[in-house]
């Protein structure tokens, strides 16, 4: 027998089916060892060493501690007993640094005495795997060295700098290599936000006609260009000053007058410039390109879009996913080229296969780019039917993007037609645009969403031509500041810079989301406050752990130990101890650290009014003298303006006065002003049974009187029936006969149980209600439920949507595990003894799904 050892279920399912039964394929489930999470970890031994805490040595060679975790020893111990019955080991962990460690420290714990190869392929399909087996390699100790350095200094960064965040800032927090850096940029993007000043400017719209219709834009008057977006300070909201006096400002009255005096002039095409241009197909998909592509065009989360391809590439679909290489193999191209040729005709295709340069900095081991699996690529719509709806999306945007790769050029002619009147004082400017060709663009288009024609059709016209002004508009425009990050545009920024690797960023914006650094407004990054203070702290006291120059140089020297040219233990000794050009870590930790000054967050406009913004360990908080309020969670940055300060400050001065004591309990009724917005208090604030309610959003904390106080204090509150009414979080709503409904704030002072149950009937299934059973197995927890959105699988902790097209009472017991495992969910199999029929009747036979190969 021989012993195949990858990493997850699903990828040794897949490679089982290929190998046959003359290998055992098992999985390590990840990671086997890592530096302990825990004191509980530490093994006896070790516990006293003053360096245990870290898991490093760092006064012996940064020798790491490694220990298997709990969670694993029981596959430890299977894969132990497994290769006791093995002729051969074989390691087929994916081969990346990650993947290169986990097969050596798989070598560590299971000291096998057969003889051990390592397997490495780029995809899972048989070809690729016959291929590995043919041509097995040792484990490469430099990509174990890299990743061995790279774990090393995130726990080093991550555990000595933390607990100072927790001392000086608030609990909870923590600081990450190339986690803090990110955080720094969108904390950067917001102050820019902050300091941003807006500015009023007007263009002007002509609507012209030569035989046609037309649309022109005025450009100059008398030779100076009209002012625009980038010839503002956004520091000022005033026009730079190199651009004073050489661009058009003038005011909504003055431009009135300028209108008048346009409307009264002949007008002729002074000339005429026809360009024809080429657009050139995007590369093949990188990791970091795809997060971004499926962020922009399916909607999908770093997280997400890395979750997704995991499954399609475990289930033989598409190659592996972590890659900075944008080549494609031989047999890629050929598949591709095959493709283009047969589905679009030979016009479509490059006339020779395109190569592309990586713009990636620092790229690291040379696989291929993300592209279908095999020597000849699954169409969309054979796989659609095989994986879940969001996998199917997924591939059909990898598969048009890799055909768009080897495809022809678009070809589009740009027309620019310049008109002025018959004096010369006023210039205009008409753009046409004709896509001649559509090329790659029949099959994709970086960036957008809905597919574009770029048509903008000019009637002929030449150089002499008198043309007639039907109409002018004026359009009122204001600066707006630089756009907050996104997930998409922070990667492209992260990668841009060389910070991190496209295989950690899904990880590094999970961490700061959940960490409630950055929350999310649509698909906008918002830093909270607290982001403020933890960046500020880091920018004064450890400036180089968050510079971007020093990051990137840290990955540019993981690189080179990656490739055996640079030693792990100098490099971790600069970082810790200190070298030629950065203080080390060790010493900085030293530093005398002033807790009020680095939480006190400056924001000029409040500073000039005396007002300070800090960040404690509750939340952010503003102080003036000595009235005190807390700035609500739901307010941004860039939204804390004075007026929203006076409004705060004003509720502030009010906080501790009692609106009255009430009657049944005789505790004071307070009105207060929290981290989630306004609220009132029954009971002072040392009272353990103290009670508060939420004033809802819409509601003017100014027209809460005590009675009103008291009806909140007294939610939730039975209206009869079952029907109960409260305010939450989110806003008042009602539950009520397996229902929820929401309430419009106006509506809370006089609700009632006819009322409600009027709401209720217009109202969605609620959260834990009964939800209809469409179909049972006998021996398994699965099963097959109606919900809102229609039909799914759910087998407890998974849910998984039933395929369009596909009746609920004809899955098998078989294909809805399948389909739970290829979510990310694991299923106890157990043999169903029948059948439950649907609980919909029918006189129809029963159709059995059968398997396409």
């Amino acid at each position: 027998m021989k012993l195949v050892i990858v990493e997850s279920p699903a990828k040794a399912k897949t490679i089982g089916k290929i190998l046959g039964k003359e290998y055992v394929v098992e999985s390590s489930i990840g990671h086997v060892r890592d530096l302990p999470r825990k004191a509980g970890d530490i093994p006896a031994k070790y516990k006293k060493e003053k360096w245990s805490r870290l898991g490093v040595d760092v006064e012996n060679g940064f020798e790491p501690l490694y220990v298997v975790a709990s969670d694993k020893k029981k596959q430890i111990t299977k894969l132990k007993n497994l290769l006791k019955d093995a002729d051969e080991l074989y390691l087929a962990t994916d081969e990346d640094r990650e993947g290169e460690s986990i097969s050596w420290h798989l070598l560590e714990i299971l000291k096998p005495k057969v003889p051990v190869k390592r397997l490495a392929f780029h995809e899972i399909t048989k070809d690729a795997i016959e291929d590995a087996l043919k041509n097995p390699r040792n484990i490469d100790d430099d990509l174990v060295h890299a990743q061995e350095a790279r774990r090393i200094l995130d726990r080093l960064y991550g555990y000595e700098v933390s607990p100072i965040l927790w001392r000086k800032v608030a609990p909870k927090l923590s600081a990450g290599r190339v986690q803090s850096a990110a955080l720094r940029l969108i904390v950067e993007r917001e102050r820019e936000r902050i300091k941003f000043k807006s500015s009023q400017y007007f263009s002007v719209e002509a609507e012209m006609e030569k035989k046609e219709k037309f649309a022109a834009m005025l450009k100059e008057i008398e030779g100076k260009s009209l002012v625009s977006t980038k010839d503002f300070d956004p520091d000022t909201g005033e026009v730079k000053k190199e651009k004073q006096g050489k661009v058009v400002m003038k005011s909504k009255k003055e431009w009135d007058e300028v209108l008048k005096d346009m409307k009264g002039l002949e007008y002729k095409v002074a000339d005429v410039q026809e360009k024809p241009t080429k657009q050139y197909p995007a590369a093949p998909f990188i990791t970091s390109t795809l997060q971004q592509e499926a962020n922009r065009k399916l909607g999908f989360s770093s997280r997400q879009t890395m979750q997704l391809a995991q499954r399609l590439y475990e289930n033989g679909y598409i190659t592996y996913m972590r890659t900075d290489s944008i080549n494609l193999s031989k047999e890629a191209l050929g598949a591709a080229r095959s493709l283009v040729e047969s589905k679009y005709g030979k016009e479509y295709l490059s006339p020779k296969p395109r190569v592309y340069k990586s713009k990636v900095k620092n790229a690291q081991e040379a696989h291929e780019a993300i592209r279908p699996a095999g020597k000849s690529f699954q169409l969309p719509s054979v796989v659609s039917k095989k994986v879940v709806a969001d996998q199917a999306k997924l591939y059909d945007l990898i598969y048009r993007r890799t055909l768009a790769s080897q495809m022809a050029e678009a070809k589009l002619l740009s027309t620019v037609v310049s008109i002025t009147d018959k004096s010369e004082k006023y210039a205009l400017q008409a753009n046409g645009k004709v896509v001649e060709f559509e090329g790659f663009r029949k099959v994709y288009e970086e960036g957008v969403v809905k597919k574009s024609t770029d048509d903008v059709i000019l009637p002929p016209m030449k150089v002499g031509d008198a043309v007639d002004l039907n109409k002018l508009t004026l359009n009122d425009h204001s600066t707006k500041p630089p756009a907050r990050f996104n997930e998409a545009s922070l990667v492209k920024e992260l990668e841009a810079r060389g910070v991190g690797r496209p295989s950690t960023y899904a990880s590094i914006i999970d961490t700061i989301l959940r960490r409630n650094y950055v929350q999310k407004s649509g698909k906008a990054l918002v830093p909270t406050f607290m982001a403020f203070g933890v960046i500020q702290l880091l920018e004064q006291h450890f400036a180089h752990l968050v510079d971007m120059e020093f990051t990137a140089e840290m990955e540019e020297y993981l690189d080179e130990i990656s490739r055996g040219e640079r030693g792990r233990v100098e490099y971790l000794k600069d970082f810790y101890f200190g070298g030629k050009k950065y203080k080390g870590l060790s010493e900085m930790l030293e530093q005398e650290i002033d807790a009020k000054a680095v939480c006190t967050i400056p924001i000029e406009e409040l500073d000039k009014s005396g007002v300070e913004l800090r960040v404690g360990r509750y939340g952010p908080y503003i102080e003036k003298g000595d009235v005190k309020a807390s700035v609500p969670e739901d307010v941004r940055p860039d939204e804390l303006d004075m007026s929203k300060v006076e409004e705060l400050l004003k509720a502030g001065e009010n906080q501790d006065e009692s609106m009255g004591i009430d009657p049944e309990t005789e505790k004071p009724v307070y009105k207060k002003v929290g981290r989630y917005g306004p609220y009132v208090q029954l009971g002072e604030v040392e009272d353990k049974e103290r009670k508060m309610k939420s004033i809802p959003r819409g509601v003017d904390p100014g027209e809460i009187d005590f009675e009103k106080a008291l009806f909140l204090l007294s939610l939730p509150v039975d209206l009869g029936e079952g029907v109960t009414f409260d305010i939450g979080r989110y806003g008042p709503y009602l539950r009520g006969d397996g229902k929820t409904a929401t309430v419009a704030v106006e509506s809370i002072w006089d609700m009632d149980l006819e009322l409600a149950k009027r709401l209720l009937a217009e109202g969605k299934p609620a959260r834990g209600a009964l939800k209809k059973v469409l179909k049972e197995f006998e021996g398994s927890s699965i099963k097959i439920l109606d919900g809102r959105y229609g039909p799914y699988v759910n087998s407890g902790k998974t849910n998984v949507s039933v395929p369009k097209g596909t009746k609920p009472e004809d899955l098998t017991l078989e294909e809805c595990e399948k389909m739970i495992e290829e979510k990310g969910g694991s299923v106890k199999k157990g043999k169903s003894k029948k059948k439950t029929a649907s609980k919909k009747k029918s006189s129809t036979k029963k159709k059995t799904t059968k398997k396409k190969k």
